[in-house]
Parts: C-alpha cells; structure tokens; sequence
C-alpha cells in the first residue's frame, strides 16, 4: 500500500487529488511515515500549494521531527519562491532535537541567494563548519554558489582552495564546476577558464559539457565572442560533444561577430539539423539573429518560416531584422502577421516596430503604435520607445515635435537620444537644435572626441570663430585624444583591419599603390571626394548614431 500511494502522490496534478491523497494518509495512519509525507510536501510544493504543505508538516513535525522531511520542506519553499519561510524551517531544525546535515545546508543557502541576506549566509557557513561538514561537495559547492551570487568571488575562491586535496577529485568536479561558474557570473571568464583547464577529467560528459558551455555563455555575454568561439573549438578538440545549450551559447557570439563567422554559423546550423535540434525554438531564435547580423537576411526569414512553432521572441527577432536590414515595409507587415496569430507583443518588439516606422518614414503609423503600446496593450514606454520615437520624428524633419516629446518624456534624455536629433539636425540643417544636442553630448561623453569636433564645425560654419577654438581648447584642456579612425574588410575568410597612418600592413605598398590610381582616375571623372564632405573635420562619435539602430 505504501508503495501505491507512493506512487499515486507522484501523479497528482491538482487540489483534489492532493486532499484526497492527505485524507487516505491520514485514515490510514501513513501521515507520520518519513518518506510518504515527504513525497507529500514535495508534490504540493510542485503544484504551487506550500501553504497546505507547511500545514500539515507543521502538523507532523512536532510530534515525528525527522531532518529528511525538514530538508524537504526547505526545499519546497525555496521551490516555491519562499525564501523567508525556507529560512524558518531550517532555524527550527534545533527546536525540535534535530542537527542539519549535508542536504539541509545547501537547501537553507539557495534561500539566502534569493534573499541575498549576506549576513545570515555566512552564520550558515559557520553553523556548516560547527557540524563538521565544511568539507562536504554538497555543502561546499552550495557556499561556492552563495558566495559568488552575492559578488563575493574572493570568499568563495577561499572556500574553493580550502577543500582538502584529497577531496577535490575526479568524483567532486561537482565543485571546480560551482566554482567556474562563479567566475562566470561574476564576469571574469579568463579565471573561469584556467580553472576548466585545470578540472580533473571524468567520465561524467555532462558535467565536463555544461562547465565548457558556461564559459563559452560568459565570455559571449562580456561581449568578447573571438574568445567564444576560441572555446567551443578546444572543447572540440577534446572530444566533448556540444549539445543544444551549447549550440545556443556559440550561436550568440557567432551572432556578434556578424559576417566574419558567418561560416561556422552556417556549420552550427548544419550541426543543428542533423542532431535533430532544428526544432527548438530557441536555437531557431538564435540562428535568426545571427544570420541578421551575418548580413544574409534570406537565410533569417527561411529559418523563421520553417519553424513550427513561435514565440514572441521569434516574431520579434524577425521583425528586428528586417527593421535593422532598412526593410521597414516588411517588418510591419511581419508585426500584422504577428497580431493575426494572436500573439500578444511585449516592449522590445515595439522598439523593431518604432524602428521600421523610421526606417520608412510612417511617422503617423508610428504615433499610432507608441500611443497603442500603452492603451492597447498596456505596455509602458521605456526611454528606448522615446528614443525610437524621437528618431522617427526627427529623420522626417519634425523637429520641434522631436524636442517637444524630449522635455515631456519621464526620462532623463541620454547620449543615443541627442546623438538622434544631432543627426537629424544635420540632415535639415537646424544649426541651433545641433549646438543644443552637441552641448549635451560633450557633457554626457567628456572623452567623445567625436563631439568637441562637431561642436567646433558647428561654431565654424556659423561664423563663430571664437567659440570653434574654444571647442578644441576645452577638448584639449580636458586630455580627450582623438581617436584614429579606422575600417576592415574580409578577404577569403582573412579580416584585414586598417588604422589610420599605420603603414605595418604586409602589403600596404600594394593597397597604397591601388589607391593612389583610384584617385587619378576619379579626378580624370572630375570627381573630388574631398568637397563631398564638410570642410572640416567630421569625425562623428558613436552618439551620432540613429538611435533605433543600436537595437
């Protein structure tokens, strides 16, 4: 019998059954049984009822107390998001004659991660050290994982080097992996992969798999993807097969470097279908984005037409990259597509909605759309919707309107947004709104080169001579460089990269001789770059930028 109802507690899946499986405990007198009231608590917590858990372990607690259940009950509460109860449980385990063990510790400090009461943590750590388990792989990794949730790296590298040698084993990678991801979440990638190098090798794949994939995540999510994918080769080299997650972890540092991977993008994909993994929709997500980014927007739209199923965030990545390829049209015709299948959007996807309204030039649509995502959808702007909005408005030569809507917004107005009207100020030709958003630039980006420059060609152009070398002064005066510019290009696979007045190109006698003939045949047209330009230095800083194309 217990067994059965081991089993059929195992089923339950929603308030009746779970009463009906407590009144058949109780009538039998299995209510005090160790294992059948933990499975009892456990499938309530599941289910989302830990307040009928707690009641009755409240119940059965003070007369059976057993460290197993107690454990049990943390957990559930720490499943259910209540952290603070969990922590009440865990004191409790005193009042009742009981000591925590090796399960109970790690329960009661993922409460206080969630928490994050740093305090309380470290009298667990000690009460841990008390009961002699500081030695523990369960415990250690648990205080690994608290330290390093909390920004303490430094404390939990120290728990991680007082683990006895003789410990820290191939049979306790479960450590070094706690540890390395720590360094991850902290973002220092660099220590988390020394670290991986140094990991005793087992035989569990999956775990050396999800500690090779980790830091592949962290160092895509510092923005250094070279190093991603410098990764995801060694463990390919080391025979480790990637699975799904790892997939998505790769795809989104191909996705960064653009076109320059595009071909180990396209070997992913392939690796994709043939793994089977061609119909998880996050992967398909991934492939999107990053196909986008690779310049190959065909391939983007076969891959979202090909999947079977979509969330909001596969339409919105389709609709961002049309929006970012210029093919405005398009995405809003995607985003009615999307409000056909009745699939509800959120905030970003009305950033691509507000960007392929500008990139059109719909300012109407786009009014409609930043009044809609409030009072149709109950959606709250962002600065980002401001921003996208004030570009729109701004590239369609509304200008007062643009800075009408920048006084009212409940935002402070940031570099992108006045980077937004300095280029729209440029293209209509509105020399004081240009003067005012240089202003505020060079005040928000004091080391923008970019900026003093263009506030002095402003002052320049306007005959304000005095001012213009005021500019440069202040530039000058506050040790802001210029930077070079520069470009690169790839060639067979091979990105060759260019800084202005850097002569250590391999064949920069060549490349210089190609231009030098270039430009004798382009005065021969009577053609003159030179004049094509503003006189004056015109190097523009990133704030320059539209601001929905950084989006």
């Amino acid at each position: 019998m217990r067994e059965r109802l081991l089993c059929l507690l195992k089923h339950c899946s929603n308030l009746k059954h779970v009463e009906t499986a407590h009144g058949f405990m109780v009538r039998t007198a299995l209510h005090h049984d160790k294992l059948l009231l933990s499975q009892f608590i456990e499938t309530c917590s599941s289910l989302g009822f830990s307040a009928y858990a707690h009641s009755v372990f409240s119940v059965n607690s003070q007369s059976h107390p057993h460290i197993y259940v107690f454990n049990t009950m943390i957990k559930g509460m720490t499943l259910c998001n209540s952290a603070f109860e969990a922590l009440l449980v865990y004191k409790s385990i005193g009042r009742v004659g009981l000591r925590p063990d090796c399960y109970s510790f790690p329960f009661a400090l993922k409460a206080v991660v969630d928490l994050r009461a740093m305090s309380l943590g470290t009298q667990i750590h000690s009460q841990a050290i008390c009961a002699g388990l500081e030695s523990n792989v369960h415990v250690v990794s648990a205080l690994i994982q608290m330290y390093s949730s909390c920004a303490r790296i430094l404390d939990a590298r120290k728990v991680f080097d007082e683990m006895p040698l003789a410990s820290v084993c191939s049979d306790d990678v479960v450590v070094w992996m706690a540890m390395i991801a720590g360094y991850v979440k902290v973002g220092d990638p660099d220590t988390a992969m020394d670290l991986l190098s140094r990991m005793p090798r087992t035989q569990t794949d999956g775990a050396v798999l999800i500690t090779w994939t980790s830091v592949i995540a962290g160092y895509a999510q510092m923005d250094r993807p070279d190093e991603a994918i410098a990764v995801f080769r060694k463990m390919q080299l080391e025979n480790v097969v990637p699975d799904e997650i790892a997939m998505l972890a790769v795809l989104s540092a191909c996705a960064q470097l653009g076109a320059f991977h595009i071909r180990l993008g396209e070997c992913i994909h392939g690796y994709v279908k043939k793994r089977g993994f061609d119909q998880m929709v996050t992967l398909k997500n991934a492939l999107i984005e990053m196909y986008s980014n690779s310049g190959n927007i065909s391939n983007a739209l076969h891959v979202f037409v090909n999947m079977t199923r979509r969330t909001v965030i596969s339409w919105t990545t389709i609709i961002s990259a049309l929006a970012f390829h210029g093919l405005g049209t398009q995405a809003l015709d995607m985003f009615s597509r999307m409000e056909m299948a009745q699939v509800k959007p959120n905030d970003i996807t009305f950033i691509a909605v507000l960007s392929a309204c500008a990139h059109v030039g719909l300012v109407d649509l786009g009014r409609y759309y930043f009044h809609a995502m409030k009072y149709r959808y109950g959606i709250q702007h962002e600065i980002q919707h401001y921003g996208c909005m004030i570009d729109l408005l701004g590239r369609a030569g509304y200008l007062a309107e643009a800075l009408k809507l920048v006084s009212e917004m409940p935002f402070q107005p940031n570099a992108a947004i006045w980077g937004s009207l300095l280029a729209a100020s440029n293209i209509h030709g509105d020399a004081e709104l240009g003067e005012l958003a240089l202003l505020h630039l060079v005040q928000l980006e004091p080391w923008n080169s970019g900026n003093y420059a263009l506030l002095s060609n402003i002052y320049a152009s306007a005959g304000r001579w005095d001012k213009s070398v005021m500019a440069r002064k202040m530039m000058r005066d506050k040790g802001v460089r210029k930077m070079p510019g520069w470009s690169f290009i790839q060639v067979s696979s091979r990105t060759h990269e260019f800084i202005a007045g850097d002569t250590s190109h391999p064949q920069f006698d060549r490349i210089h001789g190609t231009l030098f003939t270039m430009n004798e045949q382009m005065k021969t047209a009577h053609y003159d770059p030179i004049n094509e330009f503003d006189n004056h230095d015109s190097d523009i800083g990133p704030a320059s930028i539209s601001y929905c194309s950084s989006f």
